[in-house]
């Protein structure tokens, strides 16, 4: 990607300089802000898939039946009745944090838009874009598996 920048015309001095170069660091980590938001918001939307996968797959069942949830790295038995609510809570949290970040996102698009605007920028994408597959992260050492019913 490539960003061009429009400038006044005028003495060549090293002070222009150092403030185009100033105002092209803000704006890549603006930029860089704007995506670590997206990527956040795509990690916990996935974390909300998977609440609404437990929570479908458990709330059927029987809330005596025995059932494993996965606290911070460690596996406990609990009962349906007591892990339900718990992940109907998270559940819940998480849908309230994707909400805020989602207001946080509009308002950093916004403020890159002026900026943009203030400081006349423009991107100008290579023709060959290279997609990146690396960067996966590992999901959260939380989760639930049920046991077999008891007779």
């Amino acid at each position: 990607m490539q960003m061009t920048m429009s400038t006044k015309a005028g003495g060549g001095d090293g002070r222009e300089q150092i403030n185009e170069q100033a105002v092209v660091n803000l704006y890549g980590t603006m930029r860089t802000e704007l995506n670590q938001i997206y990527s956040k918001i795509t990690e916990l939307e996935m974390e909300v898939s998977e609440h609404s996968l437990v929570i479908g797959a458990i709330q059927p069942l029987d809330p005596s039946r025995r059932c494993y949830r996965m606290i911070g790295g460690v596996l406990v038995e609990r009962t349906i009745r007591e892990v339900l609510p718990a992940v109907q809570r998270n559940k819940a949290g998480l849908e309230e944090v994707v909400s805020r970040l989602n207001e946080a996102l509009e308002k950093k698009k916004k403020d890159i838009a002026e900026f943009e605007l203030k400081y006349k920028i423009r991107i100008r994408k290579p023709d060959g874009d290279v997609k990146d597959d690396g960067g996966r992260k590992e999901g959260s050492a939380q989760g639930v598996l049920v046991g077999p019913a008891s007779d």
